[in-house]
């Protein structure tokens, strides 16, 4: 199942590929939650929740996909995380030596259609869009084993990290956490109708050109020890989102003016807009190439 949030916070589920059936009114409670406990109420409670909106789903003719405004599936998680190095994209990566390590990215999600905003900070050498297959929590999450952990997923969706190469900083608020950097969409699909998500096909564009274009195959870190990881150290709540990382061959810059583009088979196709006070970055793959080691000493800080 196809799960979207479209219009005026109104809950959706896609029919036929092409059509939106409104189950808003499934949900007990709607208008009194708010638009993100609505999501995380049907995200925990689902099984509860599923005969009766199979019934909409089968009697309502919907309306066009194309008539609809789609929002970000989920408006504001508890928490969104993405994964540091977890691809085996270079010949010296191996999977024993990239342990689990994440980020924190913007809660506040960008949808479908909406707009990345590029800040001018001189000492960004450029901005990039990482194309990665995320996932949603299904369940408060604590301490939970591998073997366990795909129970407590909910679904899947596609997501652009998108990262501001060359500062060097304590923390990844400004080179991956800021406002509008979390885009993300068209909408949840729901873990059952995804056999192995560690065999799906990563694309993206950028103004109609190819950029990434990746099997989930060759992740490092799989989601089971992600969740399990996690888990250890933080509670994941209903709703989180976690984007699982990103094989960086075919990474290239985007400046003001773009339009960029995310398909991951089976879970949709998204586009986002590119705007911003950022002069025009490009500096031809080198920021990605050689980056400063913020554990060495002497490693200097960029003031902002």
């Amino acid at each position: 199942m196809k799960i979207l949030r479209f219009n005026d916070d109104r809950i959706g589920i896609l029919k036929s590929e092409d059509r939106v059936v409104d189950v808003s009114d499934v949900i007990s409670h709607r208008k009194e939650r708010g638009p993100q406990r609505v999501m995380e109420e049907l995200i925990e409670n689902f099984a509860s929740y599923r005969t009766e909106i199979d019934q909409v789903v089968l009697h309502a003719p919907g309306v066009e996909l194309a008539d609809v405004k789609l929002l970000a599936p989920v408006p504001r998680p508890s928490k969104c995380l993405g994964a540091f190095v977890n691809y085996l994209d270079t010949p010296e990566r191996k999977a024993e030596n990239l342990p689990n390590e994440f980020f924190h990215k913007a809660p506040e999600l960008l949808g479908p259609e909406g707009t990345i905003d590029l800040q001018d900070i001189p000492a960004v050498k450029e901005f990039n869009p990482e194309a990665e297959l995320a996932f949603v929590i299904g369940k408060h999450a604590k301490n939970v084993s591998e073997a366990d952990a795909m129970d407590y997923l909910f679904g899947y969706v596609p997501f652009f990290d998108v990262s501001a190469r060359g500062l060097i900083r304590r923390t990844m608020l400004l080179p991956k956490g800021q406002d509008t950097f979390s885009p993300c969409g068209p909408w949840i699909t729901t873990k059952e109708e995804i056999l192995d998500p560690h065999r799906l096909q990563v694309r993206s564009w950028v103004n109609g050109k190819a950029r990434q274009n990746y099997s989930t195959e060759h992740m490092a870190n799989r989601i089971p020890s992600q969740i399990s990881w996690l888990s250890r150290f933080i509670q994941l709540q209903p709703g989180d989102v976690i984007a699982t990382g990103t094989y960086h061959e075919g990474l290239g810059p985007i400046n003001s003016g773009d339009i960029l583009e995310i398909e991951i088979k089976g879970l949709g196709r998204a586009r986002f807009f590119v705007k911003g006070s950022s002069p025009i970055k490009d500096t031809g793959g080198v920021a990605e190439k050689k980056k400063p080691d913020p554990l060495k000493p002497g490693f200097t800080i960029t003031p902002v």
